[in-house]
């Protein structure tokens, strides 16, 4: 039996509507959000500092702060008072101490320019740089989706094809960017492009920011992208943006091929719920990282670097090492409750042909629809999403997505 995963981890926060709104400041390319509910503590503090100064007794200038009163009488009653207000300012700060520790400062994800850019190397203008975006595609940037336990906040964003607000909903697609698991961004100029395609497809496309290496190791970056469906899907977002929750895919490339790959193994049964998706694209995914005997240097380094373990164990997976490369592999958790895949490679690009391969040979065995497009050359992720295989990925989305 194929070992299951669960779908998003529970550590993210989504904030309650009674929480003291967050104050953002904006500096060097990076925002920090920290929560009011300092200054309410503040407030609080000053409010229970007056009320004990109604009810604690008067003492004289230069008397001892703690007094022995015998129990029983007027004495005894003023103590318990006394006892009572204390119990309500510790009750107080607690709360406080409490309140505060739940709004840590918050940071976004922010790799800067020079982690930023798209996996698709160099300037020529190839794959996705192809395309020119359609007037009237809107883009609602830097939208949070959640807050993890550290203060990492969790943004998308929500690109929308004209006419997008006449009432009707529309599927969405999520997309998951590439770089090594270490960088990348879902606003730089190639992923932007992707989103803006995928808009004017008649999607809702949500490009996700996703925790980084090393910053934050597997199972980080599937826990958020996972969090990033449910939260497309909660009754509040899907009406807010137009989109169908019954109809939810994602599209990867490279790193993010892995995660969406995964994305669409996880879980079992209905693909309408939760953090499961109706259809899954993805291309030169490192899908495979548990079948990494033989692969180059580079990306048993990375593969290393992502999982959390030894480069020499990623190597020796069969013999026992680093268990987390099957646990980050989709063919792990593949059955026929699974959605439609569609696989994107080339000929003789970085990743090797065999993890694309394995892995559709793996869908069909496991009886889930796969369709494989194998183009020539030698370039990587969305630097092979031409006109010609954006055309093929598009009808593929609108056969399983509407």
């Amino acid at each position: 039996m194929p070992r299951r995963a669960a779908s998003a981890a529970s550590c993210s926060r989504r904030a309650p509507a009674t929480t003291p709104p967050r104050r953002c400041t904006r500096r060097r390319g990076t925002r920090s959000c920290r929560s009011s509910a300092s200054t309410w503590a503040r407030s609080s503090a000053s409010a229970w500092r007056r009320i004990w100064g109604s009810i604690a007794p008067p003492r004289s200038p230069g008397a001892p702060v703690t007094r022995t009163r015998p129990s029983g009488g007027r004495g005894g009653r003023r103590r318990s008072r006394t006892l009572l207000a204390a119990a309500a300012i510790a009750g107080a700060l607690g709360a406080t101490a409490a309140l505060s520790g739940f709004h840590l400062p918050l940071s976004e994800i922010d790799p800067g320019p020079a982690k930023a850019a798209s996996e698709v190397a160099g300037p020529e203008i190839i794959g996705i740089r192809t395309f020119e975006a359609p007037a009237g595609v809107g883009v609602e940037p830097d939208l949070e989706y959640g807050v993890r336990d550290d203060g990492t906040l969790l943004t998308l964003d929500v690109c929308s094809p004209p006419g997008a607000a006449l009432g009707v909903p529309l599927p969405a697609v999520v997309s998951v960017h590439g770089g090594s698991w270490a960088r990348g961004d879902k606003a730089n100029a190639d992923w932007r492009k992707v989103c803006l395609w995928l808009a004017s497809e008649g999607f809702i496309a949500a490009s996700v920011n996703y925790r980084l290496v090393p910053d934050a190791t597997f199972p980080a970056q599937i826990d958020d992208v996972s969090l990033a469906v449910e939260w497309l899907r909660e009754p509040a977002q899907a009406e807010r943006f137009g989109i169908d929750p019954a109809r939810i895919g994602v599209f990867g490339g490279s790193a993010g091929g892995n995660l969406a790959a995964l994305l669409g193994a996880r879980g079992e049964g209905a693909t309408d719920t939760g953090a499961r998706v109706a259809a899954v694209a993805e291309l030169s995914g490192p899908v495979m990282l548990d079948s990494l005997a033989g692969a180059s240097e580079w990306l048993r380094g990375i593969s290393a670097a992502y999982l959390g373990c030894g480069v020499d164990e990623v190597a020796n997976v069969s013999d026992g090492g680093c268990e987390r490369a099957a646990d980050a592999s989709a063919t792990t958790f593949l059955d026929a409750s699974d959605p439609p895949v569609f696989i994107g490679h080339a000929e003789s690009e970085i990743i090797p042909l065999a993890q694309s391969l394995g892995y559709a040979n793996a869908l069909e065995a496991a009886g889930v629809p796969v369709e494989l497009a194998v183009v020539p050359g030698d370039e990587h992720s969305i630097g092979i999403l031409d006109e010609a295989l954006r055309a093929r990925v598009a009808a593929f989305l609108h056969k399983h997505l509407g």
